[in-house]
This record gives C-alpha cells, sequence and structure tokens, in this order.
C-alpha cells in the first residue's frame, strides 16, 4: 500500500507543477484553448494519444474484446494504430491545421459555423458535443472505479474526488499547454506501464508460447468457428465481421471526435505534422497494440471473471482480476498508467465541453457582448461545473463501459466525421449535407439505444460513420451549394501554404 500511495503522490506532485508552471501562458483565450497554436510534435502527439486511450480501453475495451476475440483482438490496437492515428494524421493533420488557422476557429462549432457559413450549424455542434461527451466521461471513470477497487482498501469515492481536483486545479491554471505537457509526462508512464503490465501476465502463464498453447485449448460458440477449439489463437479470431465493426469505430472514430482534432488547430506548423505522425503512430501501436494483446489471454483467468445472475459475464472486471495476483509495484504502475490515461482524456474532455459552451453557445447567443477576460473566467468556471458533473456520475456509474463508448462515438462521429472530412477536401459539400449526417449520427444512435435493432452500441456506431460518408456527398449533389466566392476565400488557405 505505501508503494501505491507514495507512486501516486509523486504523480499528483508533477500534475500541480506543471499547472503553476504553465499558468503564464493562458492569459488569452487563444493561449488557453490551444496554447497559442505553438504546440510542438512530441507534446501534440502526445496529447492525441493519452486523449484516444483511456480507462475505457484498457480496463473496459481490453476485457470485453479479449475475452470475445482472443489474439485476435490485437488487430484493434493495429487499426487504432494505423488507421486511427497514421491515417489520421496524414489525412486530416495538415489541412484541419492551415484551415482552422485561416478561419480562425478554436473549436469543431466554430469550424462548422464558419466553413459552411451557418449559425444554426454551430449551435448544433455545440449542443451535440456537449450532450455525448457525458456518456463518455461516465465511462472513463467506471473503469477507474472497478481499478481501484481491485487496487486499494481505501474508498473509490476519494480516489475519484482526488482525481478530479488534482485535474481541475492544472487544467483551470495553464488550459492546453498545461494538459498538453501533463499528456506527455502520462504518455511516458503508459508506455512505460503497458511493457511491463504484458509481460508480467505473459510470465505469470510460463511465458509467451505457454500463454498461447494454453489458450488453444479453448472453444468458441460463435457461429463461424462451431464450437472449434484454437478460435481464440486463429488470425482473425472466431467471429471476424464483429471484429471489423469494433476497428471501424475504435479507429475511424477519432477522425470525428471533437476532443481529438482539436490537436491539430494547436499544433505548430507543417513540419511539426510530419514528425507528430511518426510519434503518434508509435505511441497507439505500443498502448492500444499492448492492450488488446493483453486482453487477449482474458480466457485464462475465466476462473476470476464475475458472472450475473443471468450468467452473462461482467466484461469491465476481466483485467483488474488478471492483474489483481501481481507484485505491489507492478499494481502500482497500473493503477498510475490508468490514471495517467483517464486525467489525460478527462482533461480533453471538460477542456472541449467549457471551451465549446462558451465560445459557441454563450458568446453570442446568450450574451451578446463578452470580453476575452470574461470568456476565460468562464471556461474556468465551466470546467470547474463538468469535473462536479463527472464526480456526480462517477459515484453512480453505468455498468457496462464499451456500451456507453460506443453511444459516445457513435454519435459524435457519425455526426461529424464525413461533413469534416469533406469539408476539408471538396468545395462543392453543402449546408444541406451536413445537417443529414448530424441526422443520421444522433438518429441511429438514440433509436439504437432504445429499439436495439442493431445488438451491438458499437455496430450502429460504425454504421451511422459509413452512412454519413455516403450520405453526404449525395445530399450535397443534389442540394444547393455554398456561394463560389465565399467557397473560393476558404480554399485559398491551401494554395497560399503550397506556394510557401
Amino acid at each position: 500500500m505505501a508503494i501505491k500511495i507514495i507512486m501516486l503522490v509523486i504523480f499528483f506532485a508533477i500534475m500541480i507543477i506543471v499547472g503553476i508552471y504553465t499558468r503564464k501562458h493562458a492569459t488569452s483565450v487563444g493561449d488557453f484553448v490551444l496554447g497559442g497554436r505553438t504546440v510542438g510534435p512530441w507534446l501534440t502527439a502526445f496529447a492525441y494519444g493519452t486523449t484516444y486511450f483511456s480507462a475505457v480501453v484498457f480496463v473496459g475495451y481490453a476485457g470485453q474484446f479479449g475475452w470475445k476475440y482472443g489474439l485476435s483482438a490485437t488487430w484493434i490496437g493495429i487499426g487504432n494504430a494505423i488507421l486511427g492515428s497514421l491515417l489520421a494524421w496524414l489525412v486530416l493533420g495538415r489541412r484541419t491545421r492551415i484551415m482552422t488557422h485561416h478561419l480562425k476557429s478554436t473549436t469543431m462549432p466554430d469550424f462548422f459555423g464558419s466553413r459552411y457559413d451557418s449559425r444554426a450549424l454551430r449551435i448544433a455542434t455545440a449542443l451535440i458535443t456537449f450532450i455525448f461527451l457525458i456518456p463518455y466521461t461516465a465511462s472513463v471513470y467506471n473503469g477507474l472505479s472497478r481499478l481501484f477497487g481491485m487496487a486499494f482498501d481505501i474508498p473509490y469515492e476519494i480516489c475519484i474526488i482526488a482525481m478530479a481536483v488534482l485535474t481541475g486545479v492544472y487544467v483551470v491554471l495553464g488550459g492546453y499547454m498545461a494538459t498538453a505537457i501533463n499528456d506527455f509526462v502520462q504518455g511516458i508512464i503508459m508506455l512505460a506501464g503497458i511493457v511491463a503490465v504484458v509481460t508480467a501476465v505473459l510470465n505469470e502463464n510460463g511465458g509467451f508460447m505457454s500463454a498461447v498453447g494454453k489458450l488453444a485449448q479453448f472453444s468458441s460458440d460463435a457461429a463461424p468457428t462451431l464450437g472449434q477449439a484454437g478460435a481464440f489463437t486463429s488470425f482473425f479470431g472466431p467471429d471476424p465481421v464483429n471484429l471489423l465493426g469494433v476497428i471501424v469505430l475504435t479507429s475511424l472514430g477519432t477522425w470525428g471526435l471533437p476532443q481529438m482534432i482539436h490537436k491539430f488547430y494547436a499544433i505548430k506548423d507543417e513540419r511539426s505534422i510530419k514528425a507528430g505522425t511518426v510519434i503518434s503512430t508509435v505511441f497507439a501501436l505500443v498502448i492500444a497494440g499492448g492492450c488488446y494483446f493483453m486482453g487477449g489471454f482474458a480466457r485464462l483467468y475465466g476462473h476470476m471473471v464475475m458472472i450475473k445472475e443471468d450468467g452473462s459475464i461482467v466484461y469491465d472486471t476481466i483485467v483488474p482480476n488478471m492483474l489483481s495476483s501481481l507484485s505491489d509495484a507492478l499494481i502500482g504502475i497500473v493503477v498510475v498508467l490508468v490514471l495517467s490515461a483517464s486525467m489525460s482524456t478527462l482533461a480533453s474532455l471538460v477542456m472541449t465541453s467549457s471551451s465549446t459552451l462558451t465560445l459557441d453557445l454563450i458568446k453570442g447567443n446568450i450574451v451578446k457582448e463578452i470580453g476575452e477576460k470574461k470568456q476565460l473566467l468562464i471556461i474556468r468556471i465551466l470546467i470547474v461545473f463538468f469535473i462536479i458533473l463527472s464526480v456526480v456520475i462517477a459515484f453512480n456509474p453505468p455498468t457496462f463501459i464499451a456500451q456507453l463508448m460506443g453511444i459516445s462515438w457513435g454519435a459524435l462521429a457519425g455526426s461529424f466525421l464525413a461533413p469534416f472530412i469533406y469539408g476539408l477536401y471538396w468545395k462543392r459539400t453543402s449546408k444541406a449535407a451536413v445537417w443529414a449526417s448530424f441526422a443520421i449520427g444522433v438518429g441511429i444512435t438514440l433509436s439504437n439505444m432504445f429499439l436495439k435493432y442493431i445488438a451491438s452500441p458499437i455496430n450502429a456506431g460504425a454504421l451511422a460513420m459509413i452512412a454519413g460518408l455516403i450520405v453526404v456527398p449525395v445530399v450535397s449533389l443534389i442540394s444547393p451549394g455554398m456561394k463560389k466566392e465565399m467557397v473560393k476565400d476558404i480554399f485559398k488557405c491551401y494554395d497560399e501554404h503550397s506556394a510557401k
């Protein structure tokens, strides 16, 4: 217990020191929300990665999908690295930075409002962002609740309050720059931690070959494998179709999430984007690949898994139980690892929510004229509000992490992904097409919550994204486009940068 507490105290002390140090860099709205658009490749890449991967991935997804798909769950981590990081940076990084800088956009709603010349779209984007980031916050805390229950004898509520207070302190003090620097520190912890934990799990089962041999003895009840043994060690696993749905949502979904895209707004220059692409991809490959690879051995711990009265498995208990037999030092590393991932994600979520509400809803709508100092004050107050709200949710968190994640990512990425990508590349994209994408993303997510015509909310989210990518160009071709002069002015930024 002393080892775990010492690790936590050192970790929290670093977070606070960074917040105090970066306070001088948060004197304007642009500095507070975007770090003055001067953030380098290492900080941006780690901020992207640590926001991407939280307790949801480490505790929720790794356990659930490792149990369902065995070692083939590692494909999810590889997909996250290639589709969610490498391609996202290549396709979105440069164009996002250039166009948002040209339009002077600081948030996702701000971008939609300026790119499509629509105040209504800006408000709608802000509302969708605010509403569907809440279940994501709940899913982050739910993962922590399972882990703290395994590692500590002190009440989980005290841990949550401590985490929330410390996150609030450094975000309120230093804004985006404090978040980015702390994300870098937390990312280093995550890299070291996942290597240590994967090594420990393999050693506990006699090494890699021995662990694979044990896993090969299990048979799967998934239809494609017909109950044959060895499915959990096969190349594509027992259920490749549903595995593909998970890869699509967890990888392509990042392309439309406001808290992820925001990282491209703040990066310093185009050279930083090239370096950040490589760093972010390697980070994702180690963290996500390591998490899902470790989860792939979940069946070896089947005797420790919690089962409900109806016979269903409580997936969120799998990873904590896998790690419960590790040494105190390793458990301490795991706690700091997951805490790092979760605090970075929480910081990004509350920053996105508070800046969106202030700049895209309150400013110009509820309050017509609002000075810069007052905007900063409101953003900071809303950060505190969202952290308190997240604590309230955390005290009684919903039970199924992956469902919450699927609902949040499905609605956000299903709504924003297609119009954002087409908006960066295609001049013909219309306002009507953006509204159609919003209707599809929110419509599929909400209707499936109640009607459950798609068994998995993850597959529903993947469907919403793919549908948006098809509907946006179709609706754009049959609906009125924007004024040619305005579109020409928006896209001239790319020509100007290419000429430099």
